[in-house]
């Protein structure tokens, strides 16, 4: 090919496609952009192809699998990390085959690379009961103030089942006592409203009585003081006092995990939530996934469910009749609300 416009679809890729029409998080990009520093770095040194000479032809499965199986011998790769350095490498060449149809034989034999198999750690979901949560929440001391915002954070964080980042992103405006809702930023900044359980607004009018008496709504929901100035409240000061409160709840309830996070509560929400009925699909719009399927993992986990289900298909009599009438989700009108949410 005598026009090689590689490196300027290379380059609109990472500063056009990905930051700005695919709304990639930092951290998207950052992981993208190591796999191809990798990729070029072994063109360039290892296979000796000058960069002027690097065109999309060059790009072949062969050459790949090449370096592939290079980086994971020298760098000890596991499974899963060579499998997330070619997917952060293949979809670059469906963006250009968009706009260069020529260029998707391409794609198509980069496509034909398989996915290494390895222990399959994604269906390994750290989650605790709900009487573990219970407990923590429970060995929080509302009486002072930083006690009384502990606990709002951790019962909201586990109500709406959001990551640490969403949390310490909400500000003021993003609880909406009217409507029952939190306003939550995901991941690369992609919004979503959530159903919050009517029991949550007694604590969070306490909280604000405490903390936003000045009724600015752009303020950020939970904050920390310096000179005065209110900043965002640290992930590491809520690992802090999150990891305090499971110490405490330990000494009274053997299930609190030892190595305790903040992710734990989301992943905890989002299995209790299946457990009582919530279909996948819902609870992937609840949890903000952008891959339906990465819900699955709480499906793959629940041992207690298939147990279930085996024992029911196992028995001789199939009860027809269901005499309990309480609601299969938590919160009856779950459904209602994010219908109203979207």
């Amino acid at each position: 090919m005598k026009n090689n416009n590689f490196w300027r679809t290379l380059r609109e890729y990472f500063t056009v496609y990905l930051p700005m029409q695919r709304n990639s998080s930092e951290k998207t990009k950052e992981t993208c952009q190591m796999a191809w520093n990798l990729l070029l770095r072994f063109l360039l040194q290892e296979k000796g192809i000058p960069a002027s000479s690097i065109n999309f032809e060059t790009f072949t499965s062969v050459l790949l699998i090449e370096f592939l199986d290079t980086m994971e011998a020298r760098k000890s790769w596991k499974a899963s990390t060579r499998n997330n350095r070619l997917s952060c490498i293949r979809p670059f060449f469906k963006y250009a085959a968009y706009s260069r149809p020529d260029l998707y034989t391409v794609y198509a034999d980069l496509n034909t690379i398989p996915l290494k198999k390895g222990v399959n750690e994604s269906r390994v979901v750290e989650h605790m009961t709900k009487d573990a949560v219970s407990t923590i929440i429970g060995c929080v001391d509302t009486s002072s103030s930083k006690g009384l915002r502990d606990c709002f954070f951790l019962s909201l964080m586990y109500d709406t089942a959001a990551r640490d980042g969403e949390m310490l992103a909400l500000k003021l405006s993003d609880i909406n006592v009217e409507n029952k809702t939190a306003y939550l930023f995901g991941k690369g900044s992609k919004p979503r409203l959530v159903p919050v359980s009517k029991e949550i607004f007694p604590l969070f009018a306490r909280y604000k009585g405490a903390f936003h008496q000045d009724e600015d709504k752009k303020a950020p929901l939970f904050y920390t003081k310096h000179r005065g100035e209110r900043t965002p409240m640290s992930d590491d000061n809520v690992a802090r006092f999150l990891k305090k409160y499971a110490r405490l709840a330990r000494e009274q309830n053997a299930h609190v995990p030892e190595n305790i996070h903040p992710h734990m509560f989301r992943h905890s929400r989002a299995m209790h939530l299946y457990q009582g009925g919530m279909p996948l699909a819902v609870l992937s719009e609840f949890l903000g996934h952008e891959d339906p399927e990465t819900t699955l993992i709480y499906a793959y986990a629940d041992t207690e469910m298939k147990r279930d289900a085996v024992n029911r298909a196992s028995k001789e009599i199939v009860v027809s009749k269901i005499d309990d009438s309480s609601p299969i989700w938590e919160s009856p009108d779950i459904i209602e609300q994010l219908m109203r949410g979207y």
